[in-house]
């Protein structure tokens, strides 16, 4: 049977068919029971990555009689790993089952980081990081995967955005608890920088028994939903994108995700950004006290930016997802960040070189709140979907090797001047990325409606069968830019 070229009204009509007062209360039902543990197993996750930084303020580089180049390199080896063990990571969850493999990683790293507390010189502190690059690996993108399963393309941004403001969370959240553990000094001969780690992992060990009950299953054997709403969730999925489909894992959808230029891209703007990211997050302590402040006084001064980040992430997105659009925020959220360095680099007093750090944390969380959920709304089908996630952070996260390696004591020099300026430009460079990405994408998307207007009466709409073949190359998919 023919069909005309979808219109605004269908399209309209379509998404009103999905937003029933059952559908919210459907949506409302998922939301509970993804997002706040998933949330919660990310602040973790980026609590004990970067909780380093806050030892390493109090002690951490001079007991283990670490140079500060040494420690630099301590932090990359955990992305190195890291970037290692990504894209293997989501092919075994693809394979396997998110309910075990996502709290099975949370408690091996919770395991790793209490280690992290014992370790005695530089060859353990650099092993422990390698190991909690590798267990750490597999949680973005499964998350990321597993909400692409559960939701609409549309509603993905802002589920998104509340997840990742974990990280933003986790350092505002991480500066408190480094301040109360540090004075733990001592206790039962243990420094306060060791009982950083100890604490914090014993922590996410805890919180990974308990989500073994609560992290879902693939969305068609969720037990959490009646078998009605099973199948409106399938139907609501059917509809939108190939998330119904029970799609077997074959080895051509890895090959479409390592050949498409998008997905490079997508990888590329999270490069960009993710060295700023981290170098931040890692290095926001540090910074703090080199303005002039005492280091119990930088624990604490990282609440601040990092809990407007957080507002920062979730206003943001939220008007991003209301009119469903990402690259303009992306682009606006680079030259946030960018002003914010521009005032570290150009101001003299700590006063206004702090809200130079508000501002780039802002903007640098924001910008990657956004882009982190890009390849989840525009791959099909799901393994490609899921290698492309994999892919972004795998290579975005070579940034942030670049990252920690650039914030390093030889460039320290007038407050971090060089690495700042290195940040501006990776920032750049994340903004090129993304007008390409929107460019591309639009006039993509304005090729195939002209096209089906073309051939509208001879043109049939994709079967499941189809669209789960063709993904994002079917002419009737479009792209969110």
């Amino acid at each position: 049977m023919s069909t005309k070229a979808p219109s605004e009204k269908t399209s309209s009509s379509i998404t009103q068919d999905f937003d029933t007062p059952e559908d919210r209360k459907l949506l409302r039902k998922v939301d509970f029971r993804l997002i706040p543990i998933l949330t919660l197993l990310y602040l973790l996750s980026f609590l004990d990555r970067s909780n380093i930084g806050n030892a390493k303020i109090i002690g951490l580089v001079e007991d283990l009689k670490i140079a500060p180049p040494e420690y630099n390199t301590a932090l990359a080896l955990y992305f190195v790993s890291y970037v290692l063990f990504e894209v293997p990571a989501n092919i075994i969850l693809k394979r396997f089952d998110p309910q075990i493999w996502l709290p099975t990683l949370t408690v091996a790293w919770g395991v790793v980081t209490i280690a992290q507390g014992f370790v005695t010189n530089k060859a353990s502190l650099f092993a422990v990081r390698f190991v909690l690059g590798m267990a750490e690996a597999g949680l973005f993108p499964g998350v990321i995967y597993v909400f692409s399963v559960y939701y609409r393309r549309h509603e993905r941004s802002w589920r998104v955005a509340i997840f990742f403001g974990g990280a933003a969370l986790a350092g505002a959240f991480g500066g408190i608890l480094a301040y109360a553990i540090g004075k733990m000094e001592g206790i039962a001969g243990i420094r306060g920088w060791a009982w950083i780690f100890i604490i914090e992992g014993i922590l996410t060990v805890v919180v990974a028994i308990f989500a073994y009950f609560v992290v879902p299953t693939w969305s068609h054997k969720a037990t959490f939903l009646t078998t009605s709403e099973k199948a409106r969730l399938l139907a609501r999925l059917d509809a939108d994108s190939d998330a119904a489909l029970i799609e077997k894992f074959e080895w051509v959808y890895v090959r479409q995700a390592v050949t498409d230029h998008l997905v490079w891209g997508y990888a590329m703007l999270f490069h960009g950004f993710a060295f700023v990211l981290y170098s931040l997050s890692l290095f926001m302590p540090t910074i703090i006290a080199d303005l002039g402040f005492a280091s119990w006084q930088a624990q604490l001064m990282t609440v601040p930016p990092n809990s407007l980040a957080a507002l920062s992430i979730w206003s943001t997105v939220w008007v991003s997802s209301r009119i469903n659009r990402r690259a303009p925020f992306i682009i606006a959220a680079a030259l946030v960040a960018i002003l914010g360095y521009i005032i570290l680099l150009t101001t003299k007093t700590p006063g206004a070189q702090y809200v130079g750090v508000h501002f780039a944390a802002a903007g640098v969380y924001t910008g990657n709140a956004l882009l982190l959920s890009w390849p989840g709304e525009n791959v099909s089908a799901q393994t490609k979907r899921a290698v492309a996630v994999a892919m972004q952070i795998t290579i975005g996260d070579i940034g942030a090797i670049a990252g920690v390696l650039i914030y390093r004591p030889d460039l320290a020099a007038n407050k971090f001047r060089v690495p700042h300026i290195i940040s501006i430009g990776y920032l750049l460079f994340a903004i090129l990325v993304t007008i390409y990405l929107w460019t591309w994408m639009k006039r993509e998307n304005q090729r195939r409606d002209a096209l089906v207007k073309e051939i509208k009466d001879g043109l049939a709409p994709s079967t499941p069968e189809q669209r789960q073949k063709m993904g994002d190359r079917d002419t009737f998919y479009r792209y969110v830019f």
